[in-house]
């Protein structure tokens, strides 16, 4: 296994994960005020869970989204 490869390619992914995530939360919130089914002052549970198939991972991340 090459550690740098391996390294480089989690944080590539990480970082991708979590630009498009960004990136859909944001659209989906400016759709809702836009729709004005959100007032803007709300806190949105979130969860997100990171699978890995052949490594037997399965694990959930909790937290909130606060937009005030």
């Amino acid at each position: 296994m090459d550690n740098e490869t391996f390294n480089l390619s989690i944080r590539k992914f990480l970082k991708m994960v979590g630009v498009q995530s960004q990136r859909e939360i944001e659209q989906a919130v400016d759709r809702g005020l836009t729709a004005r089914t959100i007032a803007g002052n709300e806190t949105f549970p979130v969860t997100i869970i990171l699978a890995v198939d052949g490594l037997n991972i399965n694990v959930r991340f909790e937290g909130d989204i606060k937009l005030e």
